[in-house]
């Protein structure tokens, strides 16, 4: 019994590499085919968009979580449920802002730089900001426009990850005249 434990923790953290290392081997590559950081910054916010966009519907089946009632529960679903459904992660949600509008996802751990060292002529690149398209883009599917950006990232020194996420309105649904 315990043999078969052991093999499924080898096999996540496996996967957890690859998926690692894979995401590296894209971000290396957006280097080469794209002039600045600026731009390759542009892709992976694009990249985690359109990712977003469909995983909201995977992890609305899988976790079976309601609609949230306000932008601080939203806030927890991501931080308690997605980060550790997708990345086997908890950040902690702090940072309010006094408006409750604005928050932020502080990562004490990143799987997505484990290997990784920035070179110093990529000082600009923004390594997972895929993330910040995924949020982005899973939200605007539940009818929440948000910003989201990193603040702080320890590739570049800091302690801990930051993601900042600002509430900037909820999207009306609009339907075609006649499917009301």
């Amino acid at each position: 019994m315990s043999r078969q434990s052991n093999r499924t923790t080898d096999s996540k953290k496996m996967n957890s590499e690859l998926f690692t290392l894979t995401y590296g081997a894209l971000v290396t590559q957006l280097c080469k085919d794209y002039e600045n950081d600026e731009e390759v910054n542009k892709q992976l916010d694009k990249m985690g968009y359109n990712i977003g966009v469909r995983l909201i519907e995977d992890f609305l089946a899988r976790s079976s979580i309601g609609r949230c009632q306000d932008f601080r529960e939203t806030a927890d679903v991501i931080a308690k449920v997605a980060f550790k459904m997708y990345l086997g992660i908890t950040p902690s949600v702090t940072n309010w802002s006094p408006a409750g509008d604005e928050f932020s996802l502080i990562l004490e751990s990143n799987p997505l730089v484990d290997f990784v060292e920035l070179p110093d002529n990529h000082s600009t690149l923004i390594y997972s900001n895929l993330l910040c398209g995924v949020l982005r883009g899973a939200l605007e599917m539940v009818q929440m426009a948000v910003d989201v950006k990193f603040v702080q990232d320890t590739l570049r020194g800091d302690n801990v990850t930051e993601i900042r996420m600002k509430f900037i309105k909820r999207i009306e649904e609009n339907l075609p005249a006649g499917d009301e």
